[in-house]
């Protein structure tokens, strides 16, 4: 970067779109200057930012260090509704505005992935479709598949894309139980889902969707303890962040038979915030699981609106205009 502009660049940290076409209509048609990178480290991001006014982050992280060495930075807008890449409480103190997108953005795409990775746990499609490419061809080699109709679909949290997947979930007449201790029970019953217990979740799902959020509150729900508390015959689907879910412990519950399956929209080492990631985690090898690579959120419509909403949202507080989706409340501080 030059040091004739300084505050008036903004920063791709990160991204995997491809390209860069979407944001630099936004940023330069406001007459501000656009430079993207690839930054897989926190040190990473603050020799790539050290002139920009805003900085717009996919998976790299932007924690206390970087803001603090950012002097020129004024926003940081995450690329999706999650923020744990950001030290948002780090950013409030010296006066930076965090924002994301609301999870509307993608919410209808990741309530269709999870109910798609559920029933193709459910009914075993990808082992089927594996044994029929190999030649194998017998109803048998999915065996045991039980029934949906009666069973009991669990949600772990009951947020705007849980409701949308208990909203598809009722047409396979599955009993839909959710727990999120932030919402009302009466607001949970209205969707007509029953409010139950972590404790009742875990141990009497015997399909549960994670769409939590990632927080160290969060961090390895599923662990040992929480997965020998599930049914053996139950199949856990995450579409929330990897690390809520602890692999090894996921890795011995289906090798010794605690669970019988699992569908993984990410893992827990979240392989797009490394550079030289290798295919090498001991799930991979298990047939009882399926992986996609944190698709959840995708579909063209989805991505050209998160994209055009961040780049919105840095020139917006660039150009003296209050964010749209503000994570962090700057009222009575000072902005840089």
């Amino acid at each position: 970067m030059t040091r004739t502009d300084p505050g008036r660049t903004i920063l791709i940290a990160d991204s995997d779109f491809g390209d860069v076409d979407i944001e630099r209509a936004v940023v330069e048609g406001a007459g501000l200057r656009l430079v993207a990178a690839q930054c897989k480290s926190e040190d990473e991001v603050i020799e790539a930012g050290r002139e920009a006014g805003g900085v717009l982050t996919q998976y790299a992280r932007v924690g206390s260090r970087a803001v603090e060495a950012l002097t020129h930075c004024r926003v940081i807008a995450r690329y999706g509704t999650g923020v744990d890449i950001v030290d948002v409480e780090a950013a409030t103190r010296h006066g930076v505005q965090v924002t994301n997108a609301p999870n509307e953005w993608c919410a209808e795409e990741v309530a269709d992935h999870a109910v798609a990775l559920w029933l193709a746990a459910a009914r075993k499609i990808c082992r089927y479709d594996r044994a029929t490419r190999e030649g194998e061809w017998h109803w048998k080699t999915g065996r045991p598949v039980r029934r949906l109709r009666g069973q009991v679909l669990g949600l772990l949290s009951f947020g705007a894309i849980a409701r949308l997947v208990a909203e598809r979930a009722h047409a396979f007449g599955v009993d839909v139980w959710a727990h999120d201790p932030f919402v009302d029970d009466s607001e949970i019953r209205a969707c007509r889902v029953r409010p139950v217990s972590f404790d009742e979740l875990v141990e009497g799902a015997d399909h549960l969707v994670v769409q939590a959020p990632l927080t160290p509150e969060t961090h390895h729900t599923f662990d040992r303890a929480t997965l020998r508390r599930m049914k053996p015959n139950a199949v856990l689907v995450n579409t929330a962040r990897g690390p809520i879910v602890e692999d090894a412990a996921l890795h011995r519950a289906l090798t010794e038979g605690w669970i019988a399956g699992a569908a993984l929209d990410d893992i827990e080492e979240e392989p797009a915030k490394q550079r030289d990631w290798q295919p090498v985690n001991p799930l991979f090898g298990l047939p009882d699981v399926i992986v996609t690579p944190h698709a959840a959120y995708y579909s063209e419509e989805a991505i050209r609106t998160v994209r055009t909403i961040a780049a919105e949202e840095a020139v917006r507080v660039l150009t003296g205009e209050p964010a749209r989706y503000p994570v962090n409340d700057l009222r009575g501080r000072p902005v840089r």
